[in-house]
């Protein structure tokens, strides 16, 4: 999995795999969707991210099995 922030655009993009993508949904008129031929997500583009998630803070926790 990738995060990219680009500052210039205000734009997050978070890409779950580099599987093509089959199909393009627009969640609103902020939020793209890619999906692959299975129907798996692929990325998902947020426009005006540091008002909508608070990028570019970012924080990533692994949690441990029991």
């Amino acid at each position: 999995m990738k995060v990219r922030y680009f500052q210039d655009t205000d734009t997050l993009l978070i890409e779950f795999s580099e599987e093509a993508v089959a199909e393009t949904r627009d969640l609103d008129e902020d939020t793209i969707l890619d999906i692959d031929r299975k129907g798996n997500i692929c990325s998902i583009t947020m426009e005006h991210a540091s008002t909508r998630a608070g990028a570019p803070h970012f924080s990533y926790e692994q949690i441990a099995a029991a």
